[in-house]
Parts: C-alpha cells; structure tokens; sequence
C-alpha cells in the first residue's frame, strides 16, 4: 500500500530568546513557532518485511543518523509485527537553514506510519516520542503554532496574524551546535511573558553570532531589510519578511542575487500536516 505523499512543513521562528543553560549544557529558550505552507514532501511505501529502508540518499546523511529511519524505527515496535516501510523524501528545505526541515520530516514520519501502520497513538503519545529526536519536533508532530518554552518542548499553543513571507536562504549551511556552543553567546535574556509579546520586545539572540561567523546571512538580512523588517529564523540561515501581498513579495524576489535560494509562501498557524491527517 502507498500513501499520497504527506507534508513536512517548513518553520518560522518569531523570536528567539536564550534565557539561560541548564547544567548539562542545554539550552533554555523562549521562542514563538510559525509554520510556512511549503517544505519538504515524504511517501511512505507500507511493507511487510519488516524493514525501514530510505529510497533516495541525502548528502552527508547516512541513513542510520536520518532522523526519519530514527523516528520510523522507534514508532515501528508499536506497530504489528512484521510491519516496515519504504521511505522516499523530497527535499526541498535547505540543510541549515533554520526552517526545521529534519525535525518536520521526522515528525511527519511518526504521525504517517501512526496512520498507516495503524498504531493508534494519541498525538501526546507521539509527542513524547518525538521528544527522543529533537526538542523541537513535537511542535511538528501537534500541528499547531506555539511558544515554546524549557530546550524547547514546553509548549502552548499561540496564534498570531497569518500572511505572505519571502523566505530567502543566501547557500550556506549554519551549524547550530557552532552558534550555540560560541562563548560570546547572550545567554541571559530575561525571560518575558505571553501577554508582552510584541514585536518591539522581542528579537533573536543568534543573529549577531551567526552573523560575525557567516557574514553571508548578515548579507541577506541588510539586503531583505531594504524590504520591511528582516528576520532570521532559529540560528539562520534563511531570513524571512512579511508582505502585504504574494504580488509585493515576488517583486521583491525579482531583485534577490542570483546565487540566493528563496520562495514566496504563507505563514500558518496550523500545519499542511494536520490537514491532510484529517483529509486522510
């Protein structure tokens, strides 16, 4: 049996705020998840040999570190025995950009083979699972626009306006662990709460690491700033502004520098993925 194909939406991170380091090294972030309607796309081929194998190689990924083998092989003891699955992702995310797109696919994984596979999990049951790969995959795996507290996964539900962004990524590829590893770091950004969040009391504390150790993604920021307010989402490297218009936005894109990814979409607060869990 094969499914359609299932979206992995990209992400958008309003905010990014490191509100201090928990003694085993992690992070603690205050942070407002958006999604975009456009990402990477996955299809599941339901086998019953029991095997979880990856259609199609990933630069750089071998398939036993592919955090969609990962999610299928913790969902899959669940499942009934002998279930497996042929796994092909298209992808359309850029490595390091800060938009999610292995935490997305990951989540689509666990919540297509919890459907596919029959298991049954509740999508709280999901979530804790999903916690074993990332922090920030459950907001993935619920479907929902969030602030996000604690490394990540303390999450409440929040929905701001929608609307048209050009996200613009300038190819290069930015290492979280680097940014967060880097001891000049803001590490203690006091914390706020929801009803203070405005767009003149929040900001992303990366920006100015990422910007001195990839110069390229401060290039992208002054450039698309030119545009309205320019933001870097998670630890970059794709910026993103709001538009009035798909028409404003693609006119904007006529002028990004030709070596430059970018895409016009819309942002949402709930998940292509969750849409098509209810069409399914």
């Amino acid at each position: 049996m094969t499914s359609a194909k299932w979206p992995a939406p990209a992400k958008i991170n309003l905010f990014l705020h490191i509100t201090g380091r928990r003694s085993d090294g992690y992070h603690l972030l205050q942070t407002h998840f958006q999604f975009l309607d456009y990402g990477d796309e996955l299809e599941f081929t339901i086998t019953d040999r029991a095997e979880i194998i990856r259609l199609n190689d990933l630069p750089g990924v071998p398939a036993e570190h592919d955090l969609v083998v990962r999610a299928a092989r913790i969902l899959q003891p669940y499942a009934e025995a002998g279930s497996g699955a042929s796994i092909h992702v298209d992808k359309r995310l850029p490595a390091g950009g800060g938009l999610g797109g292995g935490s997305s696919d990951a989540a689509t994984t666990l919540v297509g083979l919890n459907k596919l596979w029959n298991v049954g999990k509740t999508k709280e049951e999901l979530a804790a699972l999903a916690l074993q790969l990332g922090a920030d995959v459950p907001v993935f795996v619920h479907g929902h626009a969030a602030w996000a507290e604690g490394v990540g996964e303390l999450l409440t539900p929040l929905e701001v306006s929608e609307g048209t962004v050009l996200v613009v990524h300038p190819g290069c590829s930015v290492s979280t662990a680097e940014v967060f590893g880097h001891p000049e770091l803001t590490r203690d950004t006091p914390a706020i709460k929801i009803h203070d969040l405005t767009s003149s009391t929040v900001s992303n504390d990366c920006e100015a690491i990422t910007r001195r150790l990839y110069p390229e993604v401060g290039r992208a920021l002054d450039w698309l700033g030119q545009f309205g307010e320019a933001r870097m989402s998670g630890t970059g490297a794709c910026v993103y502004a709001a538009f009035d218009s798909i028409a404003l936005a693609e006119r904007a894109a006529g002028s990004v520098p030709q070596d430059w990814f970018w895409f016009v979409t819309q942002k949402r607060n709930t998940s292509p993925l969750n849409e098509k869990l209810a069409d399914f």
